[in-house]
Formats: structure tokens, C-alpha cells, sequence
């Protein structure tokens, strides 16, 4: 009896172990710290690139469009589809863009007017890619847009004559540890690039009607593309 109550001061006295049992109580919020650092830092990382390729894509199809000094440059299917399939290379694995996300490309314009006036601003053309069930936040193909496109106060407006690249991206992010430490997963960015050269605003053209390239319609939701044997992206 003597003995087990000197051997419980002894370990009453004992201080040997308090910093491992510090750290074994601490450790689990260090832990969990550590990991929402992580995630979030891998979130405003993912956050940044959305934004990127919303102006990428954007920018490159202000300029795409074949070279003349003797008519207006027109655009084709196959240029918008190397724009697509570009970001899809810029993105990389890591973004996955186009299996968590939806790009949608705009030409915003102005619609002729009666008797050769000018008329309201409009959505000419739009084409679009990625399996997320995103419709366009700012209007669709043929919508007569009164203010112009984009966030209200914020909008932009094409010109009589010109025509104005609008893109939005809606895209999910892929939680590098857990959905737990994030709030919402969805992003959203979008960018605006006026069309740099005299373009032919009157339609998307085909370079060789016999064997078309695709379409990227909105009422389709593809995912990552890929380019054929004959060079085309599907």
C-alpha cells in the first residue's frame, strides 16, 4: 500500500511527458489548420486560372479571322475551335476545364436598324463547350440586350460596326483534400475584348462546306475535346 502511493507521487511530480501530451491535444487543430490553408490556397490558385483563361479566350478570339486588305476578315468554325481546344491545352489536367466547367463565347453587336439606322445592342453569335448544365447569366444567341452585356452597372457595348467578345466561364472546383473546408464550389469569371481588325460581322463561315468542322452549339454539353485524324476537333 505504501509503495503504490509513493509510486503515485512520483508520477503526480512527473513532468516528463506534458510536452508530448501538449502536442497530442494541439496536433489535431494544427493539423486541420494546416489542411484549410492548403485548400484554400489551392482554391484562390484554381480561382486565378478560371480568370486567366476567361481573358485567354476572350483575347484570342478578337483577333482570329483570316488576313485580306481587300475585304473584311471573316471568321470560321475551325478558329473558334482552335480557340476551344487552346484553352483546353492552357488549362492542363489540373483544371480539367471542360469536364467541371462550361465556356460560353459571345459576339455582341449591333443589330441594323430601320432604314439603315442603327438599331439595339444584340447576341449575333454564341458558341459554347463543357458539361457543366450552365446557361449564359447575360442573354443568348438573338437576345436583344438594352443596356449591353454583363453585370448591371458594369455592362459593355459594342459599337456601330464593331462587335465586342464576350466569354463567361462557370466552373466547379475539384477539392484538392475536402468539400468541407470550402463553402461554394462554383467560380465564375468573365472577360470582354473588343474585336481588334475590320471583321466580317454578318456570319461564323465554313472553310470547306464539303467537309465541315463542328459546331459548338449551346444546346450541347461536350466535354474535353479532341482533334481527328483529318486534323479536325470533335
Amino acid at each position: 500500500m505504501i509503495a503504490a502511493l509513493r509510486a503515485l507521487r512520483r508520477l503526480r511530480r512527473n513532468r516528463s511527458g506534458v510536452a508530448m501530451t501538449e502536442f497530442a491535444l494541439g496536433a489535431p487543430f494544427l493539423l486541420m489548420a494546416g489542411l484549410w490553408g492548403t485548400e484554400m490556397a489551392n482554391y484562390a490558385l484554381v480561382n486565378m486560372k478560371i480568370g486567366q483563361l476567361a481573358v485567354h479566350i476572350a483575347d484570342n478570339a478578337s483577333r482570329i479571322g483570316d488576313t485580306s486588305m481587300l475585304q473584311d476578315r471573316k471568321i470560321y468554325e475551325a478558329d473558334i475551335n482552335d480557340v476551344i481546344y487552346g484553352a483546353h491545352m492552357q488549362g492542363g489536367p489540373g483544371i480539367n476545364l471542360y469536364e467541371n466547367g462550361r465556356v460560353i463565347i459571345s459576339s455582341l453587336q449591333v443589330a441594323p436598324g430601320p432604314s439603315g439606322g442603327t438599331g439595339p445592342q444584340y447576341i449575333h453569335w454564341q458558341r459554347c463547350r463543357g458539361r457543366k448544365p450552365s446557361a449564359s447569366t447575360y442573354g443568348n444567341e438573338g437576345d436583344i440586350l438594352a443596356t449591353g452585356m454583363g453585370p448591371a452597372g458594369q455592362e459593355v457595348l459594342a459599337m456601330d460596326g464593331d462587335a465586342v467578345i464576350f466569354v463567361q466561364i462557370a466552373y466547379t472546383y475539384q477539392p484538392l483534400i475536402s468539400a468541407q473546408f470550402m463553402g461554394s464550389l462554383d467560380m465564375h469569371s468573365i472577360a470582354a475584348f473588343n474585336v481588334r481588325d475590320d471583321r466580317d460581322l454578318s456570319q461564323i463561315y465554313q472553310r470547306d462546306p464539303g467537309s465541315p468542322d463542328a459546331v459548338q452549339r449551346c444546346s450541347v454539353f461536350s466535354g474535353t475535346p479532341s482533334i481527328s485524324a483529318a486534323g479536325k476537333m470533335t
